[in-house]
């Protein structure tokens, strides 16, 4: 039995996995990505839980930051890129909590917040998903 089979990944191997996963995102949505950068950390900073209401830590496995695409004008030059915080913790637990693969897990969290921010509905997001890799 290999002893990794038990350790967490590390943020590096994390990113690693997003990096995999964003290599799969249907078409559609990685054309339209723009200047989108990602971002691995082990868990959300206290100050953005306090400024979304939510009040665990674990609660929050994704977030983008930044101007949705949907709500840019023409006109508009963006000094920084987007962001996009993948939290490693919250992840893990909750692939561990539902039993779910972890690279799967990644994926479905980056299309989502990906998908939510140019205009796509959750049924929308459900079909996409439902495309093969």
């Amino acid at each position: 039995m290999d002893h990794r089979e038990h350790e967490s990944p590390s943020l590096d191997d994390l990113a690693a996995m997003a990096e995999r996963a964003l290599a799969t995102i249907p078409p559609m949505l990685a054309t339209r990505m723009g200047n989108v950068r990602f971002l691995v950390q082990d868990w959300p900073e206290d100050e953005t839980l306090r400024n979304l209401g939510i009040r665990s830590r674990r609660g929050l496995l994704v977030l983008y930051r930044g101007t949705p695409l949907i709500a840019r004008s023409v006109m508009q030059v963006s000094r920084f890129p987007d962001h996009i915080f993948l939290y490693r913790q919250p992840i893990i637990e909750h692939a561990r909590r539902t039993g779910t693969d972890l690279a799967r897990l990644v994926r479905h969290v980056l299309i989502h917040e990906i998908a939510h921010h140019f205009g796509y509905s959750d049924a929308d997001i459900a079909e996409l998903e439902a495309r093969p890799d």
